[in-house]
């Protein structure tokens, strides 16, 4: 946990409470001075403490990580750094105490930064009759798994009642499983064939399902295993999406495929069996593939979601990159601050795994700010139908606090502290001075040029004035 971030939230959850210092003080049975500390970051807080302000503020444990206010500054630093809004540069002081002290106000600050972005790149996106469209449809679903930690109750509720009537016994032959289960209940007939750019299509007319003859195994069952979803666990996703009130159309469909995808997932992996299972192998993504009979990047995108009360996974973050930095999946248990705008840092491992193809790369990544988390990345392909084609290629990477680092088998014979590796959010928004690796000078920073010397980065730079 970030020492640097937990007064702040616990100054908001006390506010939000209307609770006064003095009041929660004496809930927690220590002096309204020494909560004055700890809300301005001047002493850290016990484990025992934490527990307590936890069950005091009846909040997760996970609300104390400062997560949100985290998330808030890192896009507000963003925002404020646009070039094209032609402001003075923010002060980091002023940005964490907006964040943190005014966050209803933070967020207003960047939905009408968003609304702007998406009038200036999507002219015809914004003119809506109701107003309400202030992101692109992609980003507003992103937000919305982000939000919920990627975990969602009532589809998992949903998925384990349908497994528990699927009963494979062996979780490499739920495939076989649902396959009859869509055969026998919804008389659907399952079929591997070509298919020209596509690899599944469902044909109401014959109740016939066509899966493309590209896909691997562990992909035809999660495709039917989607299909299943779509008919039987159709009232749940949609009650989840009423909740969700998303803004448009598009927005709506996204983010009903994105959850119908969480059910699929659920259902071949289901929780408590796969829970069991990661922390049996330490997260081993790999031996728990194997396992469960699913690809690397499934597994990896199951364990992105064990957050359920009472039997938590470790949490962690989960990316999956294209070789041009394309972000096309993204999900946050473990706080980690992306860069909503423009690419990341060269220096992290989510990139410089696409070097050595099919093999797991660790990292122990520092933040400027001093939080280090455990990471690991390996590249995965997709299918083609034809030779000439260029073949899809990812890098998923995921990663936890180094505080739950013990927990995984990645970090064993790793020094933590002495194997880390400086990175940045972004090239723009970082302050580092000596990377070699920098794509572009830092927004906030005057670039000192002098053509008499050359330094290991293109861009040298002088000390922001506070």
């Amino acid at each position: 946990m970030s020492r640097t971030l937990i007064g702040r939230t616990v100054r908001r959850l006390r506010t939000e409470r209307t609770l006064s210092q003095q009041a929660l003080a004496t809930r927690l049975g220590i002096s309204a001075s020494y909560l004055n500390l700890i809300e301005h970051d001047q002493r850290a807080v016990t484990a025992s403490l934490l527990i307590k302000l936890a069950e005091t503020l009846r909040v997760d444990l996970k609300e104390l990580s400062g997560t949100q206010e985290r998330q808030l500054q890192v896009g507000i630093k963003e925002a404020f750094s646009d070039p094209l809004l032609g402001t003075d540069a923010v002060p980091d002081e002023e940005i964490e105490a907006l964040a943190a002290g005014s966050p209803n106000a933070a967020r207003a600050v960047l939905a009408l930064y968003r609304a702007w972005r998406v009038a200036r790149e999507d002219a015809n996106g914004i003119a809506l009759p109701s107003g309400r469209r202030i992101l692109l449809p992609n980003e507003e679903v992103r937000d919305f798994f982000d939000d919920h930690a990627n975990h969602f109750p009532l589809l998992e509720e949903a998925a384990e009642a349908l497994a528990a009537e699927l009963a494979p016994g062996v979780p490499a032959e739920m495939n076989h499983a649902i396959a009859e289960r869509l055969r026998s209940v919804h008389g659907v007939r399952v079929t591997v064939q070509p298919l020209d750019m596509a690899l599944r299509r469902y044909d109401p007319a014959t109740n016939g399902l066509a899966l493309s003859e590209t896909l691997p195994r562990e992909s035809r069952g999660f495709h039917m295993a989607f299909q299943l979803a779509l008919l039987e666990a159709r009232e749940a996703v949609e009650a989840v999406l009423t909740e969700a009130a998303p803004s448009t159309a598009e927005a709506a469909m996204l983010m009903r495929i994105g959850l119908l995808n969480y059910i699929a997932g659920a259902l071949i992996m289901p929780y408590t069996a796969f829970h069991a299972a990661a922390t049996d192998l330490r997260y081993d993504m790999e031996a728990i593939a194997a396992r469960f009979g699913v690809s690397y990047e499934q597994a990896c995108h199951r364990i992105s979601t064990l957050q359920r009360n009472g039997a938590r996974g470790v949490p962690f973050f989960f990316l999956r990159v294209d070789p041009a930095g394309n972000v096309s999946k993204r999900f946050s248990a473990a706080g980690f601050p992306f860069a909503r705008f423009g690419g990341s840092c060269p220096r992290w491992v989510v990139h410089t795994a696409f070097a050595q193809p099919n093999a797991i790369q660790v990292q122990v990544a520092e933040l400027p700010d001093g939080a280090a988390y455990l990471c690991f990345a390996r590249t995965v392909t997709q299918p083609v139908a034809r030779w000439s084609e260029p073949r899809p290629t990812h890098v998923v990477a995921m990663g936890c606090a180094v505080a739950n680092a013990a927990d995984v088998v990645y970090a064993d014979g790793l020094d933590l502290d002495r194997a880390r590796v400086g990175i940045g959010l972004s090239c723009r928004l970082c302050d580092r001075p000596d990377c070699g690796s920098r794509a572009f000078p830092p927004l906030e920073h005057r670039l000192s040029l002098d053509p008499m010397t050359a330094g290991a980065t293109p861009y040298r730079f002088e000390a922001k004035a506070r």
